[in-house]
């Protein structure tokens, strides 16, 4: 149990988000579905279990952006540090070839 704890506080933000997202898609799935069939029982029905399938997939959507995000920065960090700095040694024998 700790380790859904753990999970739930780590996740809190997307978990968030993915709560509001389920919510609003319920109440537009259930009036969509109303508007097709005239029965309330049929729309609830439809739009309680589509929803709950999106919802499942769009936190596993939103972790993949993260961690594509991440790979970037991290990515982006060691090209950044992989280039050499000019030594001082360097920088003053540029600037005399320049002179000449």
């Amino acid at each position: 149990m700790s380790r859904i704890r753990n999970a739930a506080r780590n996740n809190l933000p997307t978990l968030a988000k993915t709560g509001s997202y389920y919510v609003i898609h319920i109440c537009v799935a259930a009036m969509v579905a109303y508007a097709v069939t005239g029965n309330w029982i049929a729309s609830l029905t439809l739009s309680l279990l589509e929803p709950t399938v999106q919802a499942v997939a769009f936190f596993f959507h939103e972790k993949a952006w993260q961690r594509a995000a991440e790979r970037k920065a991290a990515a982006q960090a060691s090209v950044s540090s992989s280039v050499p700095a000019m030594s001082s040694a360097v920088r003053s024998t540029s600037a005399l070839a320049l002179k000449a």
